[in-house]
Order: structure tokens, then sequence, then C-alpha cells
């Protein structure tokens, strides 16, 4: 029997440890998997495009353990009522190949992504930072904002989104989460957003060469999170923010970043650093107060690993629903597998006759 992990568990176990200690703990996971990069077998994404979205498949592997997660990314699908983001993912035994946990991963992955964004940030990010602009209020939006009130120290957020409805949704959840000394700005524009922010995180989810930030909106020492931009044809940044003097672009795993990130703009020899180095070796990240450091976020398969482990674990580890699903045989001879279907045994005088009628 395999480890089922649904929505409801996910839900039961964030609300047990409470939301922001378990990105907290999920980032301390992300983080260690990043120290050990060379551990991982690694590559882009499998993405099928079409018109109006992407199906994805993310594996990652570390000799030990495999995970992979499906997802899709179709921003008009809630227009139809259906989540922009749907996935779901395994987490398997690399000696056995046997799965371990079948797992949800829509909310796994926003909790991953807001996890992710603050372990960039506190690599990246000044010190000192306690203003963040958030641009793009819709469903990963509370989980960035909790993020980085508990692990940066957060204390204004300045929001805008181009549907004000979804800015209502905001505002209205984190009235209701406990953020100590959090004080909440709705804004007209994004520019007004960025106005006197010390973080800028854009999180929207058109499928298009957007342009949400230009280069009069940053100012020296920002730290830009562009989480939003994440497959061909769908950025965010004005190129020219990425092309600043005083610019520090950092990404999770460069082949896939070339195609699906913000430096998709740019050309293929545009330098850019991997996370991983900045967190392992300290270099490609904030050499002083007055850099602008950008985070070109596009989600990478290390980071689900991870999430996936440490969502397997609280599982394991916690009180409540332990469901498990029938996903593989259990066989007495794990050489018949006919015996699953086979017809009810008969007696050993008939399966003698049968056998010499065979032979004959």
């Amino acid at each position: 029997m395999v480890d089922f992990i649904g929505t409801r568990r996910v839900q039961e176990l964030v609300r047990d440890l409470g939301t922001a200690a378990f990105i907290a703990g999920m980032a301390r996971e992300i983080e260690a998997d990043y120290r050990r990069w060379s551990a991982f077998e690694k590559s882009p994404r499998h993405a099928i495009h079409s018109d109006v979205g992407v199906i994805e498949l993310m594996p990652a592997s570390d000799g030990r353990q495999y995970a992979f997660k499906y997802v899709n990314g179709h921003p008009k699908n809630t227009a139809k009522g259906l989540l922009t983001v749907m996935a779901f993912g395994m987490l398997a035994d690399v000696e056995t190949g046997y799965p371990l946990a079948l797992a949800e991963m829509t909310l796994t992955t926003a909790l991953r992504t807001a996890a992710t964004s603050v372990v960039a940030a506190r690599a990246l990010a000044r010190s000192d930072c306690r203003v963040m602009a958030l641009i793009g209020n819709g469903s990963q939006s509370e989980f960035q904002a909790i993020a980085f009130h508990d692990q940066m120290g957060i204390r204004e957020l300045r929001l805008y989104d181009v549907d004000p409805r979804a800015t209502d949704k905001l505002v209205a959840n984190l009235s209701r989460t406990r953020l100590p000394g959090l004080r909440v700005v709705r804004c007209r524009s994004a520019a007004e957003a960025c106005a006197g922010a010390d973080i800028v995180t854009t999180i929207t989810a058109d499928k298009r060469n957007a342009t949400i930030l230009t280069p009069d909106m940053i100012a020296p020492g920002m730290h830009l999170n562009a989480v939003g931009g994440d497959c061909p044809g769908k950025t965010e940044l004005h190129a020219d923010i990425l092309r600043r003097a005083d610019a520090r672009v950092v990404v999770e795993f460069e082949p896939q970043s070339r195609i699906e990130g913000e430096i998709q703009q740019l050309p293929a020899d545009f330098p850019v650093t991997e996370l991983a180095v900045v967190l392992s070796e300290g270099r490609g990240g904030r050499t002083g107060e007055r850099d602008v450091t950008i985070f070109d976020s596009v989600g990478f398969a290390l980071e689900d690993f991870a999430a996936l482990r440490y969502v397997h674990q609280q599982h394991r580890e916690r009180r409540g629903t332990h469901a498990t699903i029938d996903l593989i045989p259990d066989l007495a001879d794990p050489k018949d597998l006919y015996a699953m279907i086979a017809p009810p045994r008969i007696a050993r005088e008939t399966v003698a006759e049968l056998a010499e009628a065979v032979s004959a």
C-alpha cells in the first residue's frame, strides 16, 4: 500500500503546525537540498504547451529517492470556476522503484513557492528589508505574504492587482490571519506599490510577455522576487531591468530558466548565477547595499522533491488521517501477476489432466 496524502490531509498538517511554521520547515528542506546540488540528477521539466496553457512533468532524484510533479498552468481557468494551477506528485524509493507516497501538490506548490522565495530572499535581499510590494494578488499571494512577514521581517505590504476583487480577497484573508505588526496598503498601480518597497514580488498569471515592472519603478538596493514569468512567452519584467549594471540575476536551474524565465528575453550568453552557487559558495549574489538582486524564479523540480519529502515526513510523524491507496499489486508470488485475475483454483487432478492434454 502507498501512503495517500490528499488535500484534506495537507490542510490538516498545515493547520496543526501553522502556515508560517510549515513554510519555514519546508524552506529548511529546500535550502538543504540546494546546498547538495551535485547529488541530484536534474533536467528541465517536460512541457506540453497549447494556446490556453501548459501541462508539465517535473522529475528529480538524489539517487536514493525519486519524485515527480504533474502540474498545469491555465490562466483562463478561473473564468470556468477552475484553478489556474493544479498539481499532484509522487515520491518513490530508487532502490526498488516502488512509490512511497502519492500526494496532492496544488496547495503544496503554493507553500513550496513561498518557501523557495524566502530561501532566495534571505541570500539576496538586504537584511533591513521591511516593505514589500506584492503585485498579483491571486491564489499564491497569501503564502508569499505570510512567508515574508515571518522569515524576512516584512512589516508593510503594498498590494496591487488589475482585478480589485483579488486584492479584496487577499486583504480579507490577511485580516483573519495573525500577522503581528503588519500594515497592509492598497495601491492603484504597480508603480505606486513599488514606491518605497525594499522587496518587490511579482506573481501574475497571464500567459504573455507582460511588462509588470519597468525600469523607472526600480530603486537601488531592491530585491525582485519575480515568480510569475514561468513558461515560454510569459514574462513580467522589462528586459532593461535585467540589463542594469548593478543587477545580480539569480536563477534556479539555468537550462530551464533560459527557456522559461525572465532571461528568455536576453541572449543565451547573458550572465546569471544559479541559486545553489549563491547558497553554497556565496558567489553571484548581492555585493553591496545598492545592488538590485533579481530572483528569476520559474519553479524547479528539486523544490518539489524537497516539498514532497517534507510533507511525507510530516504525514508520518503527526496524528490524524493516515490513508493509503492500493496502487501496487500485493502478490504472494511476484512472478505470478496473472493470479490477480485468474479464475478460481481448480482441483489438482484437473490440473494434471490439462497438463497431460497440453503435452499430447
